[in-house]
């Protein structure tokens, strides 16, 4: 039975790991793994890892030289691990679609909840405040949604899009094939939508797409959403359009310096990230924790591919989402 060691565990990956593994000795680490932790792995072959682990060269260096075969990421990104140290050493497996409909609803209630509300709305009535007082949003009918990236999860946030009667515009380098969506430039999307919802990876080409430049082209009343990676988003230049208000609003489920901070309990302690707490305190952003994926249909999804990944792996099978390295890394 070969020994897997699981790193950055959280108790909802339990559940459906231990239920669906039937092959596998799981060793389990709330560590996330990083050069310093990487010694964990000691006597196993195989690693599963998730999206904010350090999975640089260092760390691949160290699990190649302990003899681990196969790194598992649970996860669709990979912006976070050295493809380039893992050729020819470290084979790299990942889960591309889990539900691309988790995804797309978290998107979908972010903007719902910010646009109207909701979340200032449910704390007044709570202490018996039911003063309609600035709590305006706006018709959703109507309006346009500008969609980056249309791959699974886009294309099903553009769905529901359309179920709300909104325009949707798009913009993607590979446009999705007879599926009807309107594709337009970059440009044509910032300035035109008022909603701009981000579902593309992180590359060299999209890090920072919404920049400064970007921002200046968009409306008053434009909100952001961002349920793909932070660094999508340049936060400072952000932060300076919502103080200035030349945008409507924001909603992340993603920032770019989240690794030491999200999926963790941080209330007991000072935060010393400014821009991360300033945006916190704007009354017009939402943020979660990275928390778009959290459904049960995901999370079973997820344990069911990366077991067959793992499987697949062992068994010599060929393995259908292993990344190789392409010379296109803007990460690790």
């Amino acid at each position: 039975m070969e020994k897997i060691a699981f790193f950055d565990t959280k108790p909802y990956d339990k559940i459906y790991f231990d239920k669906l593994n039937k092959e596998f000795e799981i060793e389990y680490f709330e560590s996330r793994l990083r050069p310093e932790s990487v010694r964990l792995a000691e006597g196993c072959k195989a690693v599963c890892a998730f999206v904010n682990d350090d999975i640089g060269e260092k760390s691949i260096n160290k699990l190649a030289d302990m003899g681990v075969k196969v790194l598992a990421m649970r996860c669709a990104g990979y912006n976070n691990v050295s493809l380039k140290a893992a050729q020819g050493r470290i084979t790299v497996v990942r889960v591309p679609a889990y539900s691309p409909y988790a995804v797309a609803e978290h998107a979908i209630g972010m903007i719902l909840m910010l646009n109207r509300k909701l979340h200032k709305a449910y704390i007044r009535t709570r202490d018996f405040n039911f003063s309609l007082n600035g709590l305006i949003g706006f018709d959703l009918h109507g309006k346009t949604a500008g969609v980056i990236g249309t791959g699974k999860i886009g294309r099903a946030f553009i769905d529901i899009c359309r179920g709300f009667g909104m325009k949707v515009i798009a913009n993607d380098p590979y446009p999705a094939e007879n599926s009807g969506i309107d594709y337009v430039s970059r440009e044509e999307i910032f300035r035109q939508s008022d909603i701009i919802s981000l579902h593309c990876p992180l590359t060299s080409d999209t890090k920072y797409i919404i920049n400064e430049q970007a921002l200046s082209m968009m409306k008053p009343e434009t909100i952001i959403v961002n349920t793909s990676r932070g660094k999508l988003i340049d936060s400072e230049a952000l932060l300076d359009a919502l103080n200035e208000k030349r945008i409507g609003g924001a909603a992340l489920d993603v920032y770019e310096e989240e690794t030491d901070l999200f999926f963790e309990d941080n209330s007991d302690r000072i935060v010393t990230d400014e821009v991360l707490s300033l945006l916190v305190s704007r009354p017009n952003v939402l943020i979660t924790s990275h928390q778009a994926f959290l459904t049960n249909e995901a999370l079973q999804s997820i344990a069911e591919i990366t077991l067959k990944n793992l499987h697949d792996f062992f068994a010599g099978n060929p393995l259908e989402y292993e990344i190789k390295y392409k010379g296109d890394e803007h990460h690790a």
